[in-house]
């Protein structure tokens, strides 16, 4: 019988279960106890084929026909386990030569450290790649998400399309914080948080920051790659999002609210009704010298009472102070104030 073929003997109640020949089965171990006891057994024992692929059973040559002898155990076994040392032998060989032959593929192409960085850097390619990797961080995450939101429109990385994740996020407890460039000098205080209405969370800004960036409970970060949104990174190592997240906490903290009511408006006595129209005309992109045709002063007091205005506002820059005006809040208190025509 060839090997690896399958057996049967035996129909009925008793049905001998097939195997393969490398099996020695129970009632074969019973025929070979009996053939031992006996001293033979018939050649056509039931299960006697099952013995003979183990040498267990030959031919009597000098004996009746028809009878087979069982070899002696002691003699048999040590047969049977030299055969599969060498077929052992033969397959550490195959091994063997395989490493061999893979050993320049392996020395080309290391094989990265599962602890290393890159090992925790994906390359997201296309807008849907990375739009359906966010949805599904967003969606397993449940503490906290840290965000940089760009001034232009690309690249955004966050489903702004689909304002209802976020406040999925917000329902689980999540916290946003967002970092946001500040509106134009002219333009009103936003009354929504970045991320969407359905946000309530804090939002901060900065004259300068980075383009994008995403931190979902310091476990994974999205960054942009290219400057149309087309290629993300997604990082998932932890020392990697440790000093991004790190970095964000320091902006965060030189940062200014980006909400009108997230700072309490100036007493009426802080700035001057002078002051008052100043920085009204100076939110309208005035400069200093149309400022000081417009109220009929110099140049040198304008810029005086500009600085007054700045120190009580807290400003640094001149685009900061137009954005401290809006969201105080104090020009909407107070009536326009009528200076004599331009001069």
């Amino acid at each position: 019988m060839p090997d690896g073929a399958m057996r049967e003997t035996d129909t009925g109640p008793s049905a001998h279960p097939p195997h393969g020949p490398d099996v020695l089965c129970e009632q074969a171990r019973d025929l070979y106890a009996r053939a031992l006891r006996d001293g033979r057994v018939a050649a056509d024992a039931p299960h006697a084929d099952c013995l003979r692929p183990f040498g267990l059973l030959r031919a009597d040559p000098a004996g009746e026909r028809g009878w087979l002898l069982p070899a002696a155990p002691a003699v048999a076994l040590p047969r049977l386990l030299a055969d599969i040392e060498r077929r052992v032998a033969r397959h550490r060989g195959r091994a063997a030569r395989l490493a061999t032959a893979f050993e320049p593929f392996i020395r080309a192409e290391p094989v990265p450290d599962p602890d290393s960085a890159a090992a925790h850097l994906t390359v997201l390619k296309g807008v849907p790649r990375i739009r359906t990797a966010v949805r599904q961080a967003l969606a397993d995450a449940c503490e906290e998400l840290l965000t940089i939101q760009p001034s232009r429109p690309r690249p955004r990385l966050l489903p702004h399309d689909e304002p209802w994740r976020m406040a999925e996020f917000v329902a689980r407890g999540g916290q946003p914080r967002t970092l946001a460039k500040p509106p134009l000098a002219c333009a009103p205080p936003p009354r929504t948080h970045p991320l969407g209405p359905a946000v309530d969370g804090e939002a901060r800004t900065l004259d300068e920051l980075p383009p994008c960036l995403i931190v979902l409970d310091r476990r994974v970060a999205f960054l942009p790659a290219d400057a149309h949104g087309e290629i993300a990174f997604e990082v998932r190592s932890p020392a990697l999002i440790s000093y991004v997240a790190s970095a964000f906490d320091i902006l965060w903290r030189l940062a200014r609210p980006l909400y009108r009511e997230d700072t309490p408006p100036l007493p009426d006595q802080a700035v001057s009704p002078v002051q008052l129209e100043i920085a009204r005309l100076l939110t309208e992109g005035l400069t200093d010298t149309d400022i000081a045709g417009r109220t009929g002063m110099n140049v040198r007091t304008v810029r005086v009472h500009i600085a007054k205005v700045a120190q009580a506002l807290g400003s640094t820059s001149r685009t900061q102070l137009g954005f401290l005006i809006s969201r105080s809040g104090m020009l909407e208190r107070h009536p326009p104030r009528r200076f004599p025509p331009d001069r």
